[in-house]
């Protein structure tokens, strides 16, 4: 039962609230209409859209800043200057145990020309996959990609090191971000497939066919390279590495759209673990080559 307080001076019934009715416009002394105030949003800037994106192609101009200002050539840096600074050699990796290099690689490029190249597909990609995996996503997709082109390319290249007449053989840097990018386009083949994206489905295959093109050219491209005389070296282990893993990253992943943020956190989860656990038994059998 509740108790009962006798009513006091401030516990007194007060009168019910009258309403005015409606509340009559304030016009201006002009007599002109004015609309009632609206609060308008600022679009956000592109890069905290896509944060990630920003990042990394931020970081791949910054170290080849740093490298040109410590003295590396704008347009066609040596070998020598290049595995200085991180790039990718299968003997440094297997012999001398310098497996960094396998995450440095990805940001060391061959010059200006192939810095840009790079970049613009990052960017472009980047913008489109991002909003899709998310910043964490993205840069997981990245560095896990970039690592599993370079593991590939250096076991090609511990089998197949190039000879040479005069100096017997050797073997191949490697640099660049395009193992990554190719995980990048292999992550969006998977993603873009998905019904569920909230993107008219023409729209959409367009857009799963123009990222097609773009590794089917790009492979093409590469290939060609083996030509004799065809002048640019390209790695192709690097690509095709870089992009079966962006196939199975993405694969845990579908569909992403539609599903409630915990369940798509858990499989992002999934995918990173897998990649992970694939690379470090790959790395594990290329740590046993050299005997």
């Amino acid at each position: 039962m509740g108790s009962y307080f006798p009513d006091s001076p401030s516990r007194q019934p007060q009168p019910a609230a009258v309403d005015p009715g409606p509340v009559p416009e304030i016009l201006p002394p002009d007599g002109a209409y004015m609309p009632p105030r609206q609060t308008v949003r600022r679009p956000r800037p592109m890069w905290a859209v896509a944060p990630a994106t920003y990042l990394l192609v931020g970081i791949n101009c910054l170290v080849f800043l740093f490298m040109t200002f410590r003295g590396v050539s704008l347009f066609a840096p040596t070998p020598a200057q290049l595995m200085y600074f991180g790039a990718n050699h299968a003997g440094l990796v297997l012999i001398y145990g310098e497996w960094w290099r396998i995450v440095t690689a990805m940001f060391v490029h061959v010059g200006i020309i192939h810095l840009a190249t790079n970049m613009w597909c990052l960017w472009n990609l980047g913008l489109l996959a991002e909003p899709m995996l998310g910043s964490a996503g993205l840069l997981a997709a990245y560095i896990l990609s970039g690592a599993a082109g370079n593991l590939l390319s250096t076991c090609y290249n511990w089998f197949r090191p190039i000879h040479d007449g005069a100096s017997g053989s050797y073997f191949p840097v490697g640099a660049g971000a395009s193992g990554a990018v190719f995980g990048i386009a292999g992550v969006l083949i998977i993603l873009l497939k998905s019904p569920r994206l909230p993107v008219p489905p023409v729209e959409l295959s367009k857009l799963r066919k123009s990222v097609i093109y773009f590794a089917a050219i790009n492979f093409i491209i590469g290939i060609s390279s083996w030509v004799p005389g065809f002048g640019v070296k390209i790695d192709n282990m690097a690509h095709l590495g870089g992009f079966a893993c962006g196939l199975l990253f993405a694969a845990p992943l579908v569909p992403r759209m539609g599903s409630p943020r915990r369940l798509f956190l858990v499989r992002r989860r999934v995918a990173v673990v897998t990649v992970v656990a694939v690379l470090v038994l790959f790395g594990f059998f290329l740590a046993q080559l050299p005997g």
